[in-house]
């Protein structure tokens, strides 16, 4: 029977004979009416950009910092907590506006009398969360014009001397647990060069006493990690700590707490601080003396034995560029002053 004008018409069963393009044809005309934004739909949480922003970045520390600087920057040009909403508002801003909104920000700063490094700082914060947003999509400017204050480069890189280290160093009482522990603990921070951080991260699975290294996710480095050489006197110390400790595992901190209200707790950057302040207090040196300082002094000391050899130096600091142990050198030379009073000598 034939369908009447008011029945529906049915579709043509497919013939046998449709060809391979006809068929790539119908296919593509199905997937560009597919849903849009079925699978990558955007989340509410994506609207949250300075929080997307902290999430790719690797480093505890520097986020702690922007999230600090970003939270200054919106309280004060809005008088209220940064949120999603105020956060968007800013970076759909023109350029014009927005350049004059962070201006007007800097001039804040610069009234307070913040130093230029922490103008830069903030500064820098805001530059990096609009960068990022521009990677979004979210955001149509740069803040290229907004000028960063100048700074003059220098870094005090002074330290003690390798007689000063070993008075504090004699001062531990290796008998005792907490000397085992401290005695390893500074010996690898003066012969290595390690950053507090680096030592604090430190798992026992880390140490391979048979190699004489000890394997460190350096700064910068992401997740690559990196194995250093130990001499024999700091493999041995670092045995002797860990078996009159006990109770260990691969997994478990290469140094712990040993005090009642933390006592076998990963030992924290600032533990590890704490104690290198209290041997160099007890040796009476008079410089505060810290982690970071210990590694200034190896490394002015190295590139004292080594008549300036950088190259080699950098093979135990492990920085990425020459031009940080260059300064070093130069610190350690003292140029200006011998320039000085070469001068000073040609005249009555």
């Amino acid at each position: 029977m034939s369908d009447t004008p008011d029945s529906p018409r049915r579709a043509s069963p497919k013939t046998s004979d449709e060809t391979p393009i006809e068929r790539a044809v119908e296919s593509l005309e199905k997937s560009l009416n597919a849903p849009i934004e079925q699978y990558f739909a955007a989340t509410p949480d994506e609207r949250d950009v300075i929080a997307l922003m902290l999430a790719n970045i690797r480093a505890p520390s520097t986020r702690h910092e922007y999230q600090k600087d970003l939270r200054k920057f919106f309280v004060a040009m809005t008088g209220v907590e940064p949120n999603s909403d105020s956060v968007l508002e800013f970076l759909h801003l023109s350029e014009k506006r927005a350049v004059a909104v962070v201006l007007k920000y800097k001039a804040k700063l610069l009234a307070q009398g913040l130093k230029e490094a922490t103008v830069n700082r903030r500064l820098s914060s805001i530059k990096s969360l609009v960068k990022f947003a521009r990677q979004l999509g979210v955001c149509s400017y740069t803040l290229e014009d907004v000028e960063l204050e100048k700074v003059k480069a220098y870094r005090d890189t002074s330290g003690v001397d390798a007689q000063t280290i070993n008075s504090a160093i004699g001062l531990i009482e290796r008998s005792t647990v907490h000397g085992q522990r401290d005695y390893a603990l500074l010996r690898l921070l003066w012969e290595n060069l390690l950053r507090r951080d680096e030592v604090s991260k430190l798992d026992v699975k880390d140490f391979d006493p048979y190699e004489c290294r000890l394997r460190i996710l350096g700064k910068g480095k992401g997740t690559n990690d990196e194995w250093v050489k130990l001499s024999m006197a700091t493999v041995n110390a670092i045995c002797d700590w860990l078996q009159v400790r006990g109770n260990i595992t691969a997994s478990s901190p290469l140094f712990i707490a040993l005090d009642n209200r933390s006592k076998g707790h990963r030992l924290t950057g600032d533990g590890i601080r704490k104690i290198v302040v209290n041997y160099f207090d007890a040796a009476g040196v008079k410089k505060l003396m810290s982690p970071h300082r210990i590694r200034h002094s190896g490394i002015t000391t190295l590139l004292e034995a080594t008549q300036g050899d950088v190259r080699r130096t950098q093979k135990v600091s492990r920085h990425a560029k020459l031009d940080v142990l260059i300064q070093y050198d130069d610190n350690r030379k003292k140029g200006q002053s011998e320039m000085t009073n070469l001068l000073a000598d040609m005249i009555d």
